[in-house]
């Protein structure tokens, strides 16, 4: 069975292929006619769709023109998942971080497990068991962190990323911009790390995979054991897709 995710993104669409369990290609488009042209290229049988920012109309009804078999829209709140959801207000669940819920749980069965997904935003979810989504926490990503201080302040400057996610960052800065670099990059490890310490009064066994498009900066930081999995949302939503294609 040869299938397809799609992640509407809040900076990208990123789509993954997969033959069975197996991720064949994983990259982003732009437009549903690039998407289509995937499609038909690798001959994919179902697709599911995802969206934490825009309406998915366009991308539905060409999908529906180009895979012969479900196309299923997630919605965090009714679609079937094969882990449990506790989340109070399931309607307001981004997909995304349900989608790495269930990709975790794929990946680490009978284990609890933090979820750090570093991107936009830095969301910290709990897997209770490796069956259950538990919740967790959302907080500003590192480049809206640089871009707040910019914005909300009279005269500090707009501070980008270092090029090497993985250099070190001083601690104590020099210059404005050091200072803001580390402020924001020190502060952003130190608070990841300290969440990790507090789940892990709670859940000594606790394992932690970490997603996201700033994955590289945390992983070297972050407190062991770390599994990268990049593509985690997307393997979320092919076990999603294939759980309600065996229904």
């Amino acid at each position: 069975m040869r299938t397809l995710a799609l992640d509407i993104g809040n900076t990208a669409v990123k789509y993954g292929c997969f033959e069975d369990s197996e991720l064949l290609e994983a990259d982003s488009v732009n437009t549903p006619d690039e998407l289509l042209a995937v499609v038909r290229r690798l001959k994919l049988q179902h697709a599911i769709v995802a969206s934490v920012i825009v309406a998915t109309d366009a991308w539905l009804v060409a999908l529906q023109l180009a895979v012969p078999g479900l196309v299923l829209e997630f919605k965090a709140a009714t679609t079937p998942l094969p882990i449990q959801n506790t989340y109070a207000t399931p309607h307001t669940l981004g997909a995304d971080r349900l989608a790495a819920a269930v990709g975790a749980a794929w990946q680490r069965p009978n284990q609890d497990t933090l979820i750090v997904d570093a991107g936009t935003a830095i969301k910290c979810d709990l897997v209770e068991g490796g069956h259950t989504f538990r919740g967790g926490s959302i907080a500003p990503g590192l480049r809206l962190r640089f871009q707040a201080l910019h914005t909300f302040t009279g005269r500090l400057p707009l501070v980008e990323l270092p090029a090497n996610l993985e250099a070190t960052i001083p601690l104590t800065g020099d210059s404005t911009q050091t200072a803001i670099q580390s402020g924001v990059l020190n502060g952003a490890a130190a608070e990841v790390n300290g969440l990790i310490d507090r789940y892990r009064e709670q859940f000594p066994e606790l394992g932690v995979v970490l997603a996201g498009g700033d994955a590289a900066f945390f992983q070297p930081r972050l407190k062991g054991p770390i599994f990268a999995i990049p593509e985690l949302v997307l393997l979320g939503l092919h076990r999603i897709l294939a759980y309600n294609v065996e229904l």
